[in-house]
């Protein structure tokens, strides 16, 4: 039985492949630029699932005893915290660290230095992003070329005895190139909205952990 449901699982792959290559090669020379660009487009994709993922941005763990460093403090229990901040694999270890280094200084001290670091981590969390506009941009444009492309080809043979069913399949495999392009742009836009949406969301939480860090590292008030 279980022989059974892999051999007709192989067979239902082998077809899909071959239908999928049949497509493709319908769509003529268009299909190799838009091939080029959905490979891109999942590459980018995949890059950004990784590098937005809580173990490089903010890892729970690391972020509690960021929460916890003043009590951390108090118990000179620092030194784990801090080797932590020094590795730097997080963005926000990195931009920890910054803050640590600054301990001592004024709040809006501290807090300028870790917003000068804050920008060179945005400019890495948003990595990716324009690659996926531009595949949202030339997906499609690529897919009408090659619709155009075909059209063009198809209405110039067009005579008094032309094959009119002949030419709708014309027509039809023309229009490949627009699906195909659709199709690469659509989980483009879907992803670039997501990621987008998930960079506000941990920018704001670094905001809101790194500004209770610069309070605890600030410099203490002088008692009158």
């Amino acid at each position: 039985m279980t022989e059974t449901i892999s051999l007709l699982a192989a067979n239902s792959l082998n077809d899909a492949l071959q239908t999928s290559w049949a497509f493709l090669l319908k769509g003529g020379v268009f299909m190799i630029p838009l091939s080029v660009t959905s490979i891109v487009g999942m590459t980018a994709i995949l890059y950004k699932f990784l590098s937005l993922s809580a173990s490089r941005v903010i890892p729970d763990e690391l972020a509690r005893q960021v929460e916890r460093f003043e009590d951390l403090t108090a118990v000179d229990q620092t030194e784990p915290v801090l080797k932590e901040f020094e590795k730097g694999e997080s963005a926000l270890a990195r931009l920890a660290a910054v803050a640590v280094r600054h301990r001592g200084k004024a709040q809006g001290d501290i807090i300028l230095a870790v917003e000068a670091s804050a920008r060179m981590e945005t400019s890495r969390l948003h990595a990716g992003i324009g690659v996926l506009d531009i595949v949202i941009t030339v997906a499609p444009l690529l897919g009408l070329l090659g619709t155009a492309s075909g059209l063009v080809t198809i209405f110039q043979g067009l005579s008094d005895s032309a094959d009119h069913l002949g030419i709708a399949r014309g027509i039809a495999v023309a229009l490949n190139t627009t699906i195909f392009g659709l199709a690469i742009a659509v989980p483009c836009v879907v992803a670039h909205g997501y990621f987008t949406r998930r960079i506000e969301v941990l920018t704001a939480r670094l905001e809101s952990i790194l500004a209770d860090l610069a309070h605890v590292c600030q410099k203490p008030a002088h008692k009158g």
